[in-house]
């Protein structure tokens, strides 16, 4: 069976999902390796296919540059996102290219794993973070278009994250954040910002998080009796008890009351801080959850660039050029981090332009202290139509126990459609 070394989502955070990058492909011919010296050498034109309104401008800038630059010339396509994948795969099936396209990790990768080049060898992956590799068969079939992550988003001036390092410590934190007013800790009402990201941290800190949902897909384990999974019930009662009603509490809400010092802490991503900007007063930091000892942020990536390896030669060698130049040189690495405002997957691409909580997911991207989404394999649809439900219920019900909650979490998971 294929195994896919990261564990990346696919959640709300969808309006910060990255570029997704394709090329007009070509014919099935001899495939050539590239390493592509981007020079002085006339390489064939390619496209970029990319799904997102959000930074379209920005591509036909970098178009622009890239030739002006190497002589070399590229396409932008657009597509509307929803339909993005639907032409991808009609244009794969027909032999019609791309000849580099953009695929969320997860699934979605391992759906179309014939399609991809093999990229060991080429020098622009050699400083792709620790962690971040995506490979398929022990090969490197992807750069990350960049990384998102999230944990405790606390506010500097009311917490002190040396002294919250377990489950007590944090139980005692709400308690003293009550006792003065404050809401110690703030989920939000929507699916994902209320069970989808928060359980993640049990999932990503068992030995084999894509082992253990599979088995857990087929039955073989429970949630109810794995020790993350118990502890993680009681956070949950935690929660329930001494800080506000998440199910009262809207995303708006959520960082509002945050900004405005209102609450101590959110459980949200780097994407959050955008909500944050216009508030002076607020100094904002990231810190892992401290579920079982964990130390790590969850930091993973929304999506690869992978090459078509049905293209010619000429065309993959184009391909590599391409992304030498955007990895390596100074006005593609420039281009990532000021224009795209990406947060790099990259070790060689400074990042000292960033928000607090973007520079805070960097640092641990780099540093490889990061922990996975796995959150990426759950079955399709069940955070929203299954999970969320159980855990709107467990809110509403003072009795339920954190080992209740769990029970159903399991019940839920063996029913739902498994991908």
């Amino acid at each position: 069976m294929t195994k896919i070394k990261r564990f990346i989502s696919i959640t709300i955070t969808s309006v910060m999902l990255l570029t997704i990058l394709s090329a007009c492909g070509g014919n099935n011919a001899d495939k050539g390796g590239s390493g592509g010296d981007n020079g002085s050498e006339k390489l064939p034109k390619i496209s970029l296919f990319q799904s997102k309104v959000e930074i379209a401008d920005q591509l036909e800038s970098m178009a622009k540059k890239y030739k002006e630059e190497t002589g070399n010339e590229i396409d932008v396509w657009g597509s509307a996102g929803d339909n993005y994948l639907t032409q991808l795969q009609a244009k794969l099936n027909a032999g019609e290219g791309p000849t580099i396209f953009g695929v969320q990790t997860g699934a979605e990768t391992t759906k179309l794993q014939s399609y991809y080049y093999d990229m060991s060898n080429e020098s622009y992956v050699k400083n792709i973070a620790p962690n971040m590799e995506v490979k398929i068969d022990g090969k490197i079939i992807g750069v990350p278009t960049g990384v998102e992550g999230f944990g405790f988003v606390y506010n500097k001036a009311l917490v002190d994250p040396s002294k919250i390092t377990d489950l007590a410590s944090f139980k005692a934190f709400l308690e003293e954040s009550k006792a003065k007013g404050i809401n110690g800790f703030s989920l939000s009402q929507e699916a994902y910002f209320l069970i989808g990201h928060i359980l993640n941290t049990p999932f990503a800190l068992q030995q084999d998080p894509l082992g253990f949902i599979e088995k857990l897909n087929k039955g073989e384990v429970k949630m109810a009796d794995t020790k993350e999974f118990q502890e993680f019930g009681q956070y949950m009662e935690a929660i329930r008890e001494l800080a506000k009603n998440p199910l009262e509490v809207t995303y708006d809400k959520q960082m509002g009351d945050f900004a405005t010092g209102k609450t101590a802490i959110v459980h949200q991503g780097n994407w959050s801080y955008g909500m944050l900007q216009d508030y002076k007063d607020i100094d904002a930091g990231m810190m892992a959850m401290p579920l079982a000892g964990n130390t790590k942020l969850a930091v993973d990536i929304p999506a690869i660039w992978v090459i078509n390896n049905k293209a010619s030669a000429d065309q993959i060698k184009a391909a590599n050029a391409f992304f030498e130049w955007l990895y390596n040189s100074e006005t593609g690495k420039n281009i990532i981090v000021n224009e795209f405002k990406f947060i790099p997957a990259m070790t060689n691409i400074e990042t000292s332009n960033l928000d607090p909580l973007s520079q805070a997911v960097s640092e641990a991207t780099v540093s490889g202290n990061t922990i996975p989404w796995a959150l990426t394999y759950f079955p399709q649809g069940i955070i929203q139509n299954d999970l969320a439900p159980v855990a709107q219920e467990f809110f509403l019900t003072p009795t339920m126990t954190g080992d209740q909650l769990l029970k159903k979490l399991d019940e839920v998971w063996a029913k739902a459609p498994k991908q």
